[in-house]
C-alpha cells in the first residue's frame, strides 16, 4: 500500500505585526466589530453566539406579536345600553325616535337617552317587522306586521300611537290573507304590501294621506290622547281592543289603494284571428310587453314543446319532471322609484323630486322586470291586474335587484350569476359582469361614497371646450347649452356595488360611465360553518363602509375600498348577540349609530322558569364615539339635481351632454380599432400584390 509522505513539514510562520498600522491601532478594531468576538476563548464566543440568537429570536416574536396586535380591528363596547319589556323581535329608526315591536305590542323611545316614550299593547298579536318613516315635526307613519300575517297602519304624535287601519283585515276569517314582505317609501307617501293566501300570491300599493294625516292629527290631538297609552307600560292597567277604539276616535283618512299587481301568467297559444286583432289590444305607447300579444296558435305552441322536448329529453329528464314544471311564484321584490326617464309622467303631471313616481317589480323565476307609473288616474281598477308600462326582459331569470340611494341607478343579479347596473336616467347599462367561477349571488347592495353621480358636478378642467361639435349652432346664433358651457359636462361617476353570494363571499363591482368596470375580491368563502355571513348592510353615515354580521355573533365593521376590517362592535361579556343567524339590528343613517339586541347569558334551567318574560337589552353603538375617521374620510356631497323640475329644453341639453360624455371614453378604443383595421388592410394589399408578382411570367 502507498503512502505519501510529504518531503518538507508544513512550517507554521511565527507571528508578526508588520502588517498592522502602527498610529492606527484603535481605528482598525473599531472598523471589525466581529474581531473582539473572535479574539474570545471558543467557549466564550459559543456562548455570546447563542446569547445573541437567543436575544434575536425573542425580539422578533416581539416585534411580530405587536404588528398583529396592531393589525388587529379594534373592539368597540356600546355607548348606550336600554331594556324593553319582553322580547324584541324587530327595529326601526325614524327621525330622533326608536321603535321597537315586541311580543306585546310596539315601543317607542327616543334618541339619544334612548328614554321610553310610550308602549302599545296590541291584545295578543306579536310584532315581527315594523317599518318606519318621519313625516316631520315628531310626526312618524309606521307598519307593523304581527305573527299572524296582519299588517297595522299607525302614526306616531305627541308620544301617542294612533291606529289607522289593519290593511288586510276581512271579516271572513277563511279568506283572510297574510303579508309576506312590507315596504315604506322614504317619506312616506307609499307603501307596498305583498300579501298571499292558500292559492296566490299579489302585491298591493296604497298611497298614504300625509297631508291629512297631518291637519288631522292637531285638530283632533286631544280625542287622540286617550287613544293609546302615553305612561309608561307599568302604569297600564287595561288593555282594549285598538281597532275599534283607533277607528272611531281617530278619525284619520285612510290610505288609496293604487294598484293591485299579481304573477305574470304564463305565455299560451293565442286566441286572436288575425293580426288586427292583436294589435287591438296593443296600447299606443306600448313598444315592448309580456309577449301575450302574440299570433302563436295553442297547436304551434304544442308542436314547438313536443320537438323541443324530443331534442333536449336526456337533459329534461336528468333535472327531473319537479323542476320542468312552472309554479306560481310567491314572492315578489318590488322597489319604489323617483321621477327618472323610465317613467315618462308627461309635461302635464307635475312631479315632485323627492316623491316616487313608480315602482319597479320582479317574480321569482321571472325573466322579466316591470315598472308601473303611480301617477295614473284612478279607474276603480283595485281588483284588476294592471298592465305594466314599461318591460325589460332579462336573459335570465332574477334573483334580486337593489336601488341606490339617489334612485338613479339600478342593479339586477340573474340566476346565472350575472350583474348589470342600469342608470335610468340615459337607459343604458353602465356595467355588466359575472362573479368569478359563476357563484350564485344571495344580494346586491349599493354602496355611499364620493363616487355617487350627481348632476350638477362641473367639469375639471376649467374652460373645457363645448361638448357638442362645432359648430353648434348657425352663424350668430346663440350656443344652446347654458352658460358657462365649460362647466356643462359632469364628471364621470364611479358606482360601487357590494355583491354577496350565497356561499358568504363578497365582491365588489365598480362601474362607470365611460364604460369601464371591475369587480374585486373583498372576502372569500370562510372555511369554518360558524363565519358565514347571515345578513350585511352598507352605512350610509360612512362612505364605503359595511356591517358584516356573522353566524357566530360576530359584528364588523368592513371598509370596502381596503378591503380591510376596521372594528369589531362587540357586547358585554354578560350578553351575546341574539340569534346571529338572523340578529335583530337596526342601523340610524342620520345620527350614524347601531342598535342591536344582545340576550344575558344564563342557565337552560333559569331561562326555561323565565318563559318570555324575561327584558330584551338593546346596546346602541355611536359611530361618532370611535376613531373611524382616519379610517374613513369623510368626503364633501354633491347635491343630486332634479330631473322632472327642469324645462324640457334643458332636459333635452342634459341629455345631450350626457350621451356625448358617455362616448368620450370610447374615442381611445374607437381609435386603436381604427389602426388596426388600417394595419390589416395594409397588409392585405401587400399579400394581393405579392400574389400578382408571382403569377406574372
Amino acid at each position: 500500500m502507498a503512502v505519501y509522505v510529504r518531503k518538507h513539514p508544513l512550517e507554521i510562520p511565527p507571528p508578526s505585526e508588520k502588517d498592522w498600522p502602527e498610529d492606527e491601532e484603535e481605528n482598525f478594531f473599531l472598523q471589525d466589530p466581529d474581531g473582539e468576538r473572535a479574539a474570545l476563548p471558543q467557549p466564550l464566543r459559543m456562548a455570546s453566539k447563542l446569547v445573541m440568537l437567543a436575544f434575536e429570536n425573542a425580539m422578533g416574536a416581539i416585534e411580530r406579536r405587536e404588528m398583529l396586535r396592531e393589525a388587529q380591528p379594534t373592539k368597540c363596547c356600546p355607548t348606550a345600553e336600554f331594556q324593553v319589556t319582553g322580547r324584541a323581535n324587530c327595529l326601526a329608526v325614524s327621525g330622533t325616535c326608536i321603535f321597537a315591536g315586541l311580543s306585546v305590542g310596539l315601543a317607542a323611545f327616543k334618541l339619544p337617552d334612548c328614554e321610553e316614550l310610550c308602549a302599545w299593547d296590541a291584545g295578543s298579536a306579536e310584532i315581527c317587522a315594523v317599518r318606519a318613516s318621519h313625516m316631520g315635526s315628531e310626526r312618524h307613519v309606521l307598519l307593523a306586521v304581527d305573527e299572524m300575517g296582519l299588517v297595522w297602519l299607525l302614526c306616531f304624535h305627541k308620544e301617542t300611537f294612533l291606529l289607522v287601519k289593519i290593511l288586510n283585515q276581512v271579516e271572513d276569517i277563511s279568506k283572510q290573507s297574510s303579508c309576506v314582505e312590507v315596504v315604506l317609501s322614504p317619506g312616506g307617501d307609499f307603501t307596498g304590501v305583498l300579501l298571499q293566501d292558500s292559492t296566490k300570491a299579489w302585491l298591493e300599493i296604497y298611497q298614504l294621506p300625509k297631508g291629512s294625516w297631518l291637519k288631522e292629527m292637531e285638530k283632533n290631538s286631544g280625542a287622540a290622547a286617550g287613544l293609546a297609552c302615553r305612561e309608561k307600560r307599568s302604569s297600564c292597567t287595561s288593555v282594549g281592543s285598538p281597532v275599534s277604539a283607533s277607528s272611531a276616535d281617530a278619525k284619520l283618512s285612510l290610505p288609496v289603494l293604487l294598484l293591485k299587481v299579481q304573477p305574470h301568467k304564463p305565455v299560451t297559444g293565442s286566441s286572436f284571428r288575425s293580426p288586427l286583432d292583436a294589435l287591438k289590444k296593443v296600447d299606443e305607447d306600448s313598444m315592448l310587453g309580456l309577449g301575450y300579444n302574440h299570433l302563436i296558435t295553442a297547436s304551434q305552441w304544442k308542436q314547438h314543446e313536443a320537438i323541443f322536448c324530443s331534442t333536449y329529453r336526456e337533459y329534461l329528464e336528468a333535472m327531473g319532471e319537479r323542476e320542468c314544471k312552472e309554479e306560481t311564484p310567491r314572492h315578489a321584490t318590488f322597489h319604489f322609484l323617483l321621477p327618472s326617464w323610465i317613467l315618462q309622467l308627461g309635461p302635464e303631471i307635475k312631479a315632485q323630486p323627492d316623491v316616487p313616481a313608480g315602482i319597479s317589480v320582479h317574480w321569482d323565476g321571472s325573466h322579466n322586470l316591470c315598472f308601473y307609473s303611480l301617477h295614473h288616474p284612478l279607474k276603480e281598477r283595485a281588483d284588476s291586474d294592471p298592465n305594466p308600462d314599461v318591460v325589460w326582459p332579462c336573459a335570465a331569470p332574477l334573483v334580486c335587484s337593489a336601488v341606490s340611494f339617489c334612485s338613479r341607478y339600478l342593479a339586477l343579479a340573474c340566476e346565472d350569476a350575472t350583474i348589470t347596473i342600469w342608470d335610468k336616467d340615459l337607459g343604458f347599462p353602465l356595467a355588466v359582469t359575472a362573479t368569478p367561477h359563476r357563484r350564485l349571488i344571495r344580494s346586491v347592495h349599493f354602496l355611499h361614497g364620493s363616487a355617487a353621480a350627481t348632476d350638477e358636478t362641473p367639469s375639471a378642467a376649467a374652460g373645457a371646450a363645448c361638448p357638442l361639435p362645432a359648430p353648434c349652432a348657425a352663424a350668430g346664433a346663440a350656443c344652446p347649452l347654458p352658460a358657462p358651457c365649460a362647466a356643462a359636462g359632469p364628471a364621470c361617476p364611479v358606482v360601487q356595488l357590494l355583491v354577496l353570494c350565497t356561499d358568504s363571499s363578497f365582491y365588489l363591482v365598480k362601474a362607470a360611465r365611460a364604460g369601464k368596470s371591475s369587480i374585486m375580491l373583498l372576502a372569500d368563502r370562510p372555511e369554518d360553518p360558524e363565519l358565514a355571513v347571515s345578513a350585511v348592510l352598507p352605512v350610509l353615515a360612512l362612505p364605503s363602509a359595511v356591517l358584516v354580521f356573522s353566524w357566530d355573533g360576530k359584528v364588523s365593521l368592513m371598509n370596502t375600498a381596503t378591503a380591510q376590517v376596521v372594528c369589531h362592535f362587540t357586547t358585554p361579556p354578560s350578553h351575546s348577540v341574539a340569534s346571529p343567524w338572523q340578529p335583530v339590528f337596526s342601523v340610524d343613517s342620520l345620527s350614524g349609530c347601531l342598535l342591536l339586541r344582545g340576550d344575558k347569558q344564563q342557565p337552560l334551567a333559569d331561562a326555561l322558569a323565565q318563559g318570555g318574560a324575561n327584558h330584551s337589552t338593546i346596546f346602541l353603538f355611536d359611530f361618532s364615539s370611535y376613531p373611524l375617521k382616519e379610517a374613513f374620510p369623510k368626503e364633501p356631497d354633491l347635491p343630486l339635481k332634479s330631473l322632472q323640475n327642469l324645462p324640457w329644453m334643458e332636459r333635452c341639453n342634459k341629455l345631450l351632454r350626457d350621451r356625448q360624455q358617455s362616448l368620450l371614453g370610447n374615442e381611445e378604443e374607437l381609435s386603436e380599432y381604427w389602426s388596426r383595421l388600417q394595419a390589416q388592410a395594409a397588409a392585405m394589399d401587400q399579400e394581393r400584390e405579392k400574389v400578382k408578382g408571382q403569377k406574372k411570367p
